[in-house]
């Protein structure tokens, strides 16, 4: 198994996910955390050449946003 720059990026980006829902129920902050860190999976996905994966992730990118936008507003 070839472990380069990329390949670090995702598990980078897949972890914090993985950590950020681990932790939505605790501030909103995760959420947003959470949002961020799909983009990045998103990224990861489309460089890898893995676009329907990227294009998932960017889905659950904006569903995250607008959960954060939800939270904070009451």
């Amino acid at each position: 198994m070839q472990f380069d720059a990329l390949t670090a990026f995702g598990l980078l980006a897949v972890t914090a996910m993985l950590v950020f829902y681990a932790l939505e129920s605790r501030s909103p902050w995760f959420v947003l955390g959470f949002a961020a860190a799909c983009a990045l999976g998103s990224v990861y996905g489309f460089l890898q050449g893995a676009w329907p994966f990227g294009l998932v992730e960017a889905i659950w990118a904006v569903v995250a946003l607008a959960r954060f936008r939800k939270r904070l507003a009451g």
